[in-house]
């Protein structure tokens, strides 16, 4: 874990308050993401997008998106794969400084690099600003952050697809007609990663609200298909009684792991209602013919992401317009029959 000193924490904490309210003080004080300190840019714009999970079919969505948007403006754009690796994070925020990049567009696998980060790119007067994700300035848990020392983000709102996702959930499950008692809500996401716990908390709030009296049971994962299928299977070996199954988590990986681990363990898809959140996994299930425990999903483009990140960037290093504190892109909720209308790409 990346640690700041407390006077380097109060010093970030000021600065990056100070840069998410004005371009610029008139005494020279600066950002914490650096962005203040940067001129506006008269020549050809050079940014640099580094991805978590870049394989993912959200994030190879999100990096096409950012390329088309930079081919319209005429930027040039190098996308990075940061995997799960958090020190490749440091070390490539590092190269991209090195080779003259104006700004660093950055989906964090672990947020505890932020305060890193963000001293390195205001050290080299580059933009910073974050994807999906949230990066705090002046610590390693952005959930415990400050607003004002949150890191400018592109992306959606947590809260409102979370929120989405459980309204849907509900309905599913009052059309069901199921039992309160026999049915259980499995909750499903990695628990250190600030957004999921915006979002599931979300779900399972909207889901109370219409739903009262079902029993939730939350399940830590590490945000992929099998490890969410791993851990909700151990879940189902000890709840023999529970014949109906509510899923919902931080995204289609969550989900359709959970919904896989129910399948196998001889649910049939009348007795689970999965809700996913992303579609690009859902979709799977829908393109076959066999009934599926995926019954809806959010669909989270990340074209729309990776498009808006670079104009914002595009926008603050070109006319020194402000970057807002976040910036959300639409969103639409699908199910088997509207997916491919609504334009998902199926992984």
């Amino acid at each position: 874990m990346i640690r700041s000193t407390t006077g380097r924490a109060t010093s970030l904490g000021l600065l990056l308050a100070l840069g998410l309210t004005t371009t610029a003080c008139s005494n020279g004080q600066e950002s914490t993401d650096g962005a203040a300190a940067v001129a506006p840019v008269k020549g050809r714009i050079s940014l640099t997008y580094l991805q978590k999970q870049g394989d993912q079919e959200y994030f190879v969505g999100e990096a096409a998106g950012a390329r088309a948007k930079a081919v319209e403006l005429g930027i040039d754009l190098k996308v990075v794969n940061l995997g799960s690796d958090a020190n490749k994070t440091v070390s490539e925020v590092q190269a991209a400084i090195a080779q003259k990049t104006n700004g660093v567009i950055v989906v964090v696998p672990d947020p505890a690099v932020g305060p890193q980060i963000v001293q390195t790119a205001k050290d080299a007067k580059v933009a910073l600003l974050t994807s999906d994700d949230q990066v705090c300035a002046t610590g390693p848990d952005p959930a415990v952050c400050a607003k004002a020392d949150l890191v400018p983000r592109v992306g959606f709102s947590g809260t409102q697809m979370g929120a989405e996702v459980g309204k849907r959930a509900a309905d599913e499950y009052k059309a069901a007609g199921w039992n309160p008692a026999e049915t259980r809500v499995i909750a499903a996401w990695k628990q250190d990663v600030t957004v999921c716990g915006d979002r599931v908390k979300a779900a399972k709030e909207a889901f109370g609200a219409v739903a009262p009296g079902v029993q939730t049971i939350d399940v830590a994962t590490d945000n992929t298909p099998t490890g969410a299928q791993d851990k909700v299977a151990a879940i189902i070996n000890t709840k023999p009684g529970v014949k109906h199954w509510v899923v919902v988590g931080c995204n289609d990986e969550n989900v359709h792991g959970g919904v896989t681990a129910l399948r196998n363990a001889g649910l049939s898809a009348d007795n689970v209602i999965g809700v996913g959140l992303g579609a690009y996994l859902a979709c799977k299930d829908w393109s076959g013919t066999q009934p599926s425990g995926m019954k809806a999903a959010l669909f989270i483009n990340g074209k729309d992401v990776g498009a808006l990140a670079v104009q914002t960037m595009y926008d603050k290093l070109r006319s020194g317009k402000e970057m807002p504190a976040e910036a959300f892109a639409k969103t639409t909720m699908v199910d088997a029959t509207s997916w491919k209308s609504a334009g998902v790409t199926c992984a």
